[in-house]
């Protein structure tokens, strides 16, 4: 009995199975052609740069903004303004008028006289700001007397803290008019006509004058506003009392009643 050895290179079917590690056939190159080139060639679609936009600036938006820092500073600085005016005093307001005269500087004597006398008074100025007046004053309830007025009696209604409007007769209609507007109705306030004065119109309240061109200068009411009751060498007294001791005639003698009332100053 033979015993037959095994055969190398025999019939025996070759295994299937893949070595361990071994790839798939054709798998790589299959998977790198379906793999887009991500630089050269490849056909794939190149990335996407973002593209910058520039806007323009919104002038609208800075315009407002403009608008409303001025309108901000505007009311900052008017509030200023507000309380610096606050507190000036009359006599500084009186003082910051352009041209007017302040014999409380340029003659205090006078400005501090004050006595009362009987009969004519000569006085330094035309008209006359201060000084001795006549016992009796004239009324100046806001009157507009049509005639010259005695001096006397005008520089005690001065005394007594009242603006005295004077103006040339040859003035015209309707500047006469206009200064007369600021006195009717207007207590401490009374205007009359004044032959010779070197300008047109001449103000004074005690102590102050102030003469301009014409009625519409703003000077005016500044005057008035600034002096009004305030320059005066007797706080309180009245432009008119009970007692009859002021005048409301006109002429340029003045009018001596007599022996003053108790209440006369």
């Amino acid at each position: 009995m033979s015993i037959s050895s095994p055969q190398t290179g025999g019939s025996r079917r070759p295994s299937t199975r893949p070595a361990a590690g071994a790839k798939k056939a054709g798998s790589g190159a299959a998977a790198k052609k379906a793999t887009p080139a991500a630089g050269k060639g490849g056909g794939g679609r190149p990335p996407i740069t973002p593209v910058k936009v520039r806007q323009g600036r919104n002038w609208g938006s800075i315009g407002l903004s403009a608008i409303v820092a001025l309108v901000a500073i505007g009311i900052v600085g008017f509030g200023i303004y507000e309380v610096l005016k606050s507190s000036e005093t009359w006599k500084d307001q009186a003082n910051a008028i352009s041209g007017i005269v302040n014999y409380n500087k340029t003659d205090p004597a006078l400005v501090k006289s004050g006595q009362h006398q009987y009969g004519h008074i000569d006085y330094k100025q035309s008209p006359p700001v201060a000084g001795p007046h006549n016992y009796n004053w004239q009324r100046c309830q806001g009157d507009v007397y049509p005639a010259q007025i005695a001096n006397e009696h005008a520089v005690h209604a001065l005394e007594h803290g009242a603006v005295w409007i004077t103006y040339r007769p040859d003035l015209p209609k309707d500047q006469v008019e206009k200064l007369a507007s600021k006195v009717r109705g207007n207590d401490f306030m009374f205007m009359s006509p004044y032959p010779g004065l070197d300008k047109p119109i001449s103000l004074q309240a005690w102590g102050y004058q102030l003469k301009v061109e014409n009625a519409n200068d703003s000077r005016i009411d500044a005057f008035i506003k600034a002096l009004r009751q305030n320059a005066t060498q007797e706080p309180g007294a009245a432009c008119s009392t009970a007692s009859g001791n002021y005048i409301t005639s006109t002429g340029t003698t003045p009018h001596d009643l007599g022996s003053p009332a108790p209440s006369a100053s």
